[in-house]
């Protein structure tokens, strides 16, 4: 048996997706120095975005949850909190009557790990609670684009597939508006009012969920203020009477104190992630507070983000791996061999846990992001969808309602029978309750994974029943840093780009890297900046400029 998993929704930053999401979602949150573009089509129709008013009227209207209301509730754009027991007498019902008919449906999704069997007893479960009747037909996460866009190319579509924004490249944008069906007719406005839960999902996030002017999307919402963490070792810290750094000069010279390559102890790993939201280089484009509108790398404090991370670097407080880019730098902090890592809000959870009798004296924190100058930092909000479940065009109206039907199962609030049975599965077969606290079976570890999770999830929050205290630690965490959040102009907006303009910075993340790790020089960085402006960048500037004189912008 082992502990629960955390039960976190919060969209990309679930621990399942990060091996395939870090750069993504480090570029959304604001906490890398870069923005990789996404692609569009050649239809003019379908590229641009759709907000304001004219948004307003694709999508549900909100309705919030009543149920299970949370112990620290959402405040400065944060996930909310649960900090108590489970109680199965006392869980909630969010869905009173089966909304599906049993109909057969066909579900395309990603999955890390091995597929459960068909016809498993989790599955069953599922269907038999919400009425469904599904065929799973799980692709490895790690691949999942190649799969993805080889079927949409086809003729034979899954009824609906989980469509990940990782993977809107290339022609895939273009073909999400061409082979999958607007959900307006069923869910815009009081029509979502037959799938309570929903309507529950924060506005901002179904925004982001309209493609090609139609809502298409059903989203995994994601908390404005969920930021790449940066995380330390505070037994170590405590042990060696080390104070928290609050800027970057005072990381750097602590860095150094820190570092015994000798005893193979390092102070960091690359903090490249973390390293624009030090100093305030918010993500992709913006007017700023000149009035001027930028892309990311453009700010001058993209360069001042990654000429840090260069000095930690050449002062040798990085590790040797971190360096060549191997080996796993989550093991090398929990093995003390680097004293701070940058990772997702799930990681609090997810050390805690694995650490809890292999080395009672681990503590993780952490630090409150800080300005480079120690002042307070300007954080860049995040994207409020990053997953999204799609219909295919042509589905009957049975097949749609089916989905419709397991969608709003799977995206039941904490604190309800049916959010218990997604996480957890069948109590004694995948899971028992010790104490307050699920604990999986085997059975639940091999069968309890993805499926249902990525089909819709409630409005973001943490819950670790097991570890009530890093729940709380993440929830006011991110309250914290979420007073300094700063939503750019294109925020809340779905924004597809015209492919002539896909490939256009995809250079930048390796430059960086190279340029970080001492290999090139930062002309070589200025170079590549304005040869981006050059090659595109300024006609893309243009074309920013005439979405958000025709859309508004986002903040």
């Amino acid at each position: 048996m082992t502990p629960n998993v955390a039960s976190i929704s919060s969209g990309p930053s679930r621990r399942s997706f990060l091996a395939s999401t870090a750069v993504a979602t480090a570029a959304v949150a604001g906490g890398m120095p870069l923005l990789t573009a996404c692609g569009g089509s050649d239809s003019e129709s379908r590229e641009g975005a759709t907000s304001g008013k004219a948004a307003d009227k694709l999508i549900p209207t909100y309705v919030a949850s009543t149920v299970a209301q949370p112990d620290l509730p959402s405040k400065s754009g944060s996930s909310a909190g649960y900090t108590g027991k489970v109680d199965l007498a006392a869980l909630a019902v969010s869905v009173p009557a089966k909304l599906g008919t049993g109909a057969p449906l066909k579900i395309m999704s990603p999955l890390w790990g091995t597929p459960p069997k068909p016809g498993c007893a989790y599955y069953k479960a599922l269907d038999a609670a919400a009425g469904t009747k599904i065929t799973w037909q799980n692709q490895d996460g790690n691949t999942y684009g190649q799969k993805l866009g080889a079927i949409l190319a086809s003729s034979s579509i899954p009824d609906m597939v989980v469509v990940p924004d990782w993977e809107l490249v290339g022609k895939i944008p273009n073909a999400v508006t061409a082979k999958f069906m607007d959900l307006g007719p069923y869910l815009a406005g009081d029509k979502a009012k037959k799938y309570p839960n929903l309507a529950a999902i924060p506005s901002d996030s179904w925004r982001m969920s309209i493609f090609g002017g139609a809502l298409r999307g059903i989203p995994l919402p994601t908390a404005p203020a969920s930021f790449i963490t940066p995380y330390y070792r505070k037994d170590l810290f405590d042990k060696k009477g080390y104070s928290v750094p609050r800027s970057a000069d005072e990381f750097l010279s602590w860095a150094k104190e820190a570092t015994s390559a000798k005893a193979k102890v390092y102070a960091c790993g690359d903090m490249s992630w973390i390293s624009g939201a030090i100093f305030g280089n918010l993500a992709g484009w913006n007017i700023d507070d000149d009035g001027k509108l930028r892309y990311g790398i453009e700010r001058p404090e993209y360069l001042e983000a990654l000429e840090w991370v260069r000095k930690l670097f050449d002062a040798g407080v990085v590790h040797p791996d971190d360096k060549a880019e191997s080996g796993d730098p989550g093991q090398r902090f929990t093995a003390g061999e680097i004293m701070t890592w940058v990772s997702d809000a799930s990681a609090w959870y997810t050390k805690t846990a694995e650490q809890a009798k292999a080395n009672p004296d681990f503590q993780i924190e952490a630090m409150d992001i800080f300005g480079a100058d120690g002042g307070n930092p300007t954080l860049t909000a995040a994207s409020p969808a990053n997953i999204w479940t799609m219909i295919r065009k042509g589905a009957s109206k049975e097949a749609v309602e089916n989905a419709l039907a397991a969608a709003d199962f799977a995206a039941a609030p904490y604190g309800t029978k049916e959010r218990m049975l997604v996480d957890y599965g069948v109590e004694g077969t995948h899971y028992t309750v010790k104490g307050g606290v699920p604990v999986k079976t085997d059975q639940g570890n091999s069968e309890v994974i993805n499926a249902w999770v990525m089909l819709a999830a409630p409005a973001p929050y943490f819950a670790h029943p097991d570890f009530p205290d890093v729940a709380r630690k993440q929830t006011e965490w991110q309250q914290r840093m979420g007073a300094f959040a700063k939503k750019t102009s294109t925020y809340g907006m779905k924004v597809i780009e015209p492919t002539r303009y896909a490939n256009l910075a995809s250079q930048h993340e390796q430059l960086q890297k190279d340029y970080v790790r001492g290999h090139k020089k930062l002309s070589d960085v200025q170079d590549a900046i304005s040869t981006w402006r050059s090659s595109g960048g300024d006609k893309l500037r243009d074309w920013y400029k005439e979405l958000l004189d025709k859309n508004g912008s986002g903040n």
